[in-house]
């Protein structure tokens, strides 16, 4: 007997005092995150950015870490996240602040 198929809903939700982007609301977290290898380093300028999950293509899609120069000296990586709130879970963008 196959398992139950569940629907997610993706809903897009204009985000309130953050930088421009949505936010994704499903009713269900994505997988944890799979092993990710970090490949050598190009410079010392470069920061590793990890993989995540997003939303896509009405589906969850894994976006694979990379190194990254950052906009400007002194700046840190704020991940993506997704945080439960309210029975659902939301999806925010990263950004360097």
């Amino acid at each position: 007997m196959a398992a139950p198929m569940t629907t997610q809903t993706a809903v897009a939700v204009p985000m309130a005092n953050a930088a421009p982007g949505t936010v994704i609301v499903m009713q269900a977290p994505p997988a944890p995150p799979p092993p990710e290898a970090v490949t050598a380093r190009p410079s010392s300028s470069h920061i590793w950015v990890p993989g995540y999950f997003t939303w896509r293509n009405n589906r969850y899609e894994w976006m694979a870490g990379h190194w990254e120069v950052p906009p400007r000296s002194g700046s840190a990586w704020v991940a993506p996240r997704w945080e439960q709130e309210r029975g659902s879970y939301r999806f925010y963008e990263g950004y360097w602040n």
